[in-house]
């Protein structure tokens, strides 16, 4: 082996040490900065609501009886257990399914965890915990509690504006869609993009949609929705985010609203997710499914989906800064909120502070979807699609190459270190059929930022080629 070879391989073998290293001690701070804000956030919660409110590192407060009258109209009370975590959430729906919860939401071991259980234990007890072959099993219990009817108002640290409270002025519950179509609305086809995480409908309409053809703009009706707790959508204080309920909102407000009996429909990222769901759930109408940078990891036999998915893509390491964001907004519930009481509060200072310091020649689009947002909606979205569609994704790809007679084309930017390109790759040997480019020196944004005019050409030639096929 080459003298320089043998260099690189120690130097990559050092970083590697050196960040692993660095990382636990700064994560090792992090949990405790979490600990302590947990106490924090519960007492600004108290005082400025009047109740204490769960989190997913505390037991469940005693569960109040029942109400006179049964629960008709009301909502129920999840109580979430896995060992000695708990948590009681509330649903709104009122056919529950407890697997749409995610596992990684209250089952997310920290090393100071470890530490106070170890005080707490004998040695023996703390041995047998640390033990791979000890499996423990989650128990999801519906409790007959009712609680008041759901609060529409935000919470005290989510932002008030006028843009993201838009929402509450409306009597509609469906999402937002932005709309352009023909002028003569005789559109031909139907496109439905869905954003990714922490992001919105502008990603499309401010790139994609002035950059389209005039032939396209003549024959096809563009839909860009914001997600549910995302631009313009309702975000429900109370709400699990989960992959039903976000599919449900898709298809009432998108495709019964506009009643689509068929549609392209072209995904980034978390929508990704979303999209092949939905084209499982409606094979015969989709024609076309392109996606981006789509998160999906090939989980070995034996090892818990969610808990794989959840350590791919925040391997709490400090480098990448890509990483290190990911794991601290995954990790760690009030640290995250912290974040978005500090960046989403106050999105127009930020907006207006950017357009100052750059003279007005930066358009903002992209800050108004990166935090347009609540918590609660990101928190619960990023558990409970992403991470918790570890084992369900691998279903919706067999479906999608079994019964969804469509066009898959899959891109991906070279240089994107949120998902790596392997993931594309993994789509492809689900699905032989599906088409692959990646994109080189682009990464998770530029793969469409940057590129729009090239990017809109590429999707016209796949739309074209499936209505010839």
């Amino acid at each position: 082996m080459p003298s320089c070879t043998r260099l690189t391989l120690h130097s990559m073998g050092f970083s590697r040490w050196l960040n692993r290293t660095v990382g636990f001690f700064v994560f090792f701070i992090l949990d405790i900065v979490d600990f302590l804000l947990c106490f924090t956030y519960r007492t600004l919660d108290f005082f400025f609501e009047s109740e204490w409110k769960p989190c997913y590192c505390c037991p469940p407060p005693e569960a109040k009886q029942a109400a006179a009258g049964g629960n008709r109209g009301r909502k129920m009370i999840v109580s979430v257990r896995s060992g000695e975590y708990s948590k009681v959430v509330s649903l709104t729906r009122t056919k529950i399914h407890l697997d749409e919860i995610s596992d990684t939401l209250y089952s997310r071991p920290s090393l100071l965890a470890k530490l106070v259980k170890c005080f707490k234990k004998n040695a023996a007890e703390c041995s047998d915990e640390r033990s791979p072959s000890t499996k423990k099993k989650t128990l999801l219990t519906v409790n007959s509690t009712v609680v008041e009817k759901m609060q529409r108002t935000p919470r005290w640290s989510d932002c008030h504006c006028t843009f993201c409270t838009s929402w509450l002025s409306s009597s509609s519950s469906s999402l937002f869609v932005n709309v352009q179509q023909p002028k003569d609305n005789k559109a031909q086809e139907n496109v439905v993009f869905i954003h990714g995480f922490l992001s919105s409908s502008t990603f499309w309409t401010e790139t994609l949609f002035p950059n389209f053809s005039d032939s396209a703009k003549s024959n096809y009706r563009f839909l860009a929705v914001d997600l549910l707790g995302y631009g313009k959508s309702p975000k429900p204080n109370d709400s699990l985010y989960t992959l039903k309920e976000h599919l449900e909102m898709i298809e009432r407000s998108v495709i019964s609203q506009f009643r689509l009996k068929t549609f392209h429909v072209v995904a980034h990222s978390l929508g990704c997710i979303l999209a092949l769901a939905l084209a499982a759930k409606h094979p015969g109408a989709v024609k076309s499914i392109t996606l981006l940078a789509p998160p999906y990891y090939s989980v070995p036999k034996g090892v818990q989906a969610t808990q794989y998915v959840m350590r791919r893509m925040a391997p709490k390491e400090v480098w990448p800064p890509m990483a290190f964001a990911a794991s601290v907004a995954s990790w760690y519930e009030h640290l995250s909120r912290t974040v978005s009481l500090v960046l989403c509060k106050n999105h127009h200072l930020l907006e207006f502070l950017t357009k100052l310091l750059t003279r007005n020649r930066m358009r903002t689009y992209l800050i108004e979807g990166f935090l347009c947002h609540t918590h609660n909606a990101s928190w619960h979205t990023l558990h409970n699609i992403i991470f918790g569609s570890g084992s369900k994704i691998e279903a919706y790809l067999d479906h999608v190459r079994d019964n969804v007679n469509c066009d898959v084309t899959v891109f991906h930017g070279g240089r994107d270190d949120l998902i790596p390109v392997e993931c594309s790759y993994g789509v492809k040997r689900k699905v032989p059929r599906a088409r692959i480019h990646i994109v080189p020196d682009k990464d998770h944004i530029t793969i469409v930022v940057g590129r729009q005019k090239e990017f809109a050409s590429e999707l016209e030639l796949i739309w074209r080629g499936s209505t010839t096929t």
